[in-house]
């Protein structure tokens, strides 16, 4: 059987898509095939060159008006796309095309903390503003709406009453690099 290729879409740094890089790098199933920036100063993009992963990056045309990114991971025979801090909404003609082979993380509990505008340390500030006992991930399938889809996983994380909204991100993000690897594989394994 042929490896299932996944692209890897990011926004940021990309430490999320390094841990996950790093998981499937010797794995036979499932490789990194591509990825993709809506950013061309994302540090995403060294990553992609220092581990000699082809790297796209993509403007608003390119992905809302056309639908060209289809063709694009096509030709890249791309099976999964992940999110791994991608912030811009999905068109929903992708959805279509890749329908359930989307995952994406959220560093909450949904439907805690989700929906638009609710990434990164926007998240974890309303996490410690409202004084929550636990904070976490959610794995989730993507459909048309923020952090909507159908959840596949979640793990928590006790929030202690000294913990700054810097010390809940860390925590939250220990457990992202731990599981996403790990829910990706599960859940392309599961599905062929």
């Amino acid at each position: 059987m042929s490896s299932q290729r996944i692209a890897i879409f990011a926004s940021g740094k990309g430490s999320n898509a390094e841990s996950i890089i790093n998981y499937f790098e010797n794995n036979d199933s499932i490789e990194v095939g591509l990825i993709i920036s809506n950013n061309s100063k994302a540090g995403v993009l060294n990553l992609a060159e220092r581990k000699g992963i082809d790297s796209k990056v993509i403007d608003k045309d390119f992905f809302y008006k056309s639908e060209k990114i289809v063709q694009l991971l096509n030709y890249y025979k791309i099976d999964y796309i992940i999110l791994a801090g991608f912030l811009w909404l999905l068109p929903s003609y992708l959805i279509s095309e890749f329908e359930n082979h989307i995952l994406n993380i959220h560093p909450a509990l949904l439907p805690k903390y989700g929906g638009k505008g609710m990434f990164g340390q926007h998240v974890h500030r309303a996490v410690y503003d409202n004084n929550e006992e636990e904070s976490g991930i959610t794995i989730h399938l993507v459909n048309e709406n923020y952090d909507e889809g159908k959840i596949l996983f979640q793990d928590s994380c006790a929030i202690e009453e000294e913990d700054t909204p810097d010390d809940i991100g860390e925590k939250v993000l220990r457990l992202e690099h731990f599981h996403y690897p790990r829910i990706i594989e599960d859940f392309i394994n599961g599905h062929q």
